[in-house]
């Protein structure tokens, strides 16, 4: 196991700072764009139909579909920051144990909520917005196929990017998570288009994801079968023994406590969704197939940021976890000067392009693509201002804060945006509706670095 700690000091420890987070953080990036990328293929190839319903129906299932995230950042980013600390402690079979644990964790949790949501299916897909009839058909195809059926391949993939990540590995993950990217926009048009017969869309759409999404998780598991012997800290064994152990070390306490604001931000996240869905869905099929698309392209500048705040939260826990505070700050500095310029960035392209961007997913002017763009413009604004929580929050879980990470999580979304929203719906009009959620934003920011400079002020005082 020395060689195993001796690579792991020399990637957190003895390169630069900046070297570093880049070297975490750009695959991550990377893999996360994609991410988004096969995401919005999905609603584009369905956009070529030129049927709203079709593209509301893909937009009611994707809270549904996030959920599968929000399990697998349950045990996924639990794990990292496990992992970073034992690591950072040279404490190699809590890293193993805790990667067993995570792994099987998210398998049992992800057949439950798929059993559920099959025995669920209907009132579920009209919670979320599928209440016009030949919406919600289409809707509950596409849920069967990649939530039900697929619904293991799609979290467990996921969980695997973040163990490879949690040990300095991201370029792994992030092949991984790109090849089920590239796979499911090359899948798309073939079982849309050729496959399948005209009008089955949606379906094929469905398809082509849980395929593309398998295919990944086989090439993780193949690359962990090849590493397990002698280049790895992972394992995926388990064993009664082991499960003792494993709970006698108080192991899913820590990941649970790690992972849960991860779990209930992406949880909370899908909610916020789905209610901002089905009050657009009252207002129109226009209005819901246009906030579906606006929010779809504004997901490019939160990947990034989850890909930044991912990728350096293994790093920021083993410096935490070694003492070394002054790396430690440098890290998250450094994360969180990128995180904010890409929001930005992002938020200003947003503004100027809105209409170009939606347009993308509609073939001509109509007033689904007017909304879209109106909606975007009003989304992108709160960018930088939820990149600054966003990375709050994941450094707060790599320290193992857990109380504090989890309140920032409720906060972001959930406990503000959903009670706004629910607020300007009975007061104003679809747009105020919107401009919930960069408000929340700009609250939960301000939160964020108040609680931030607090506990650093709390640990400086220690030190002293």
């Amino acid at each position: 196991m020395r060689t195993k700690k001796t690579k792991q000091n020399h990637l957190f420890a003895s390169d630069s700072v900046m070297k570093t987070v880049l070297k975490l953080a750009i695959p991550t990036v990377v893999g996360q764009i994609i991410l988004v990328i096969y995401n919005i293929a999905d609603t584009y190839f369905v956009s070529l139909t030129g049927r709203d319903d079709c593209i509301s129906a893909v937009t009611v299932c994707l809270p549904a579909f996030m959920f599968l995230s929000a399990i697998s950042n349950l045990f996924g980013i639990g794990a990292s920051s496990t992992i970073g600390r034992a690591m950072g402690r040279g404490k190699i079979r809590r890293a193993r144990r805790t990667a067993a644990f995570s792994f099987w964790g998210c398998f049992v949790t992800t057949c439950f909520y798929s059993l559920l949501a099959l025995l669920l299916i209907h009132p579920f897909v009209r919670i979320l917005g599928g209440l016009e009839e030949n919406v919600h058909a289409l809707a509950v195809s596409y849920m069967e196929v990649t939530v039900v059926i697929g619904g293991l391949f799609a979290s467990l993939n996921a969980l695997m990017a973040h163990l490879f990540r949690s040990e300095g590995r991201s370029i792994i993950s992030a092949i991984g998570i790109s090849l089920g990217g590239f796979l499911n926009i090359a899948l798309d048009p073939l079982f849309m288009f050729v496959l399948l017969p005209e009008g089955a869309e949606v379906l094929g759409a469905a398809v082509a994801t849980t395929l593309a999404n398998a295919l990944s998780f086989f090439y993780f598991l193949i690359v962990f079968l090849r590493l397990r012997r002698k280049k790895t800290v992972l394992s995926l064994k388990i064993s009664a023994r082991r499960v003792r152990k494993i709970f006698k070390k108080h192991i899913p306490k820590d990941v649970l406590a790690a992972g849960l604001p991860a779990c209930l931000m992406t949880l909370f996240e899908n909610v916020s969704y789905g209610v901002l869905g089905n009050l657009m869905a009252h207002v129109s099929v226009a209005a819901h197939a246009g906030i579906g698309v606006a929010k779809k392209v504004n997901m490019l500048a939160h990947c990034i940021v989850r890909g930044i705040a991912q990728g350096v939260l293994p790093l920021i826990a083993y410096h935490h976890a070694a003492k070394d505070r002054r790396r430690m700050q440098h890290s998250f500095f450094v994360s969180m000067a990128l995180a904010v310029g890409a929001a930005a960035l992002c938020t200003a392209g947003c503004l100027i392009f809105s209409m170009q961007l939606t347009g993308i997913f509609f073939p001509g002017v109509s007033e689904s693509h007017s909304l879209a763009a109106k909606f975007l413009r009003i989304l992108c604004i709160g960018g930088p201002f939820s990149a600054c929580a966003y990375l709050m929050i994941s450094f707060f879980q790599a320290v193992g804060q857990g109380l504090r990470s989890f309140f920032l999580a409720v906060l972001r979304k959930g406990a503000l945006d959903i009670p706004m929203m629910l607020l300007f719906a009975s007061v104003f009009s679809a747009s105020m509706i919107v401009w919930a959620t960069p408000f929340a934003d700009m609250i939960c920011c301000l939160t964020a670095l108040l609680m931030f400079f607090l506990f650093r002020r709390k640990q400086l005082a220690k030190a002293a």
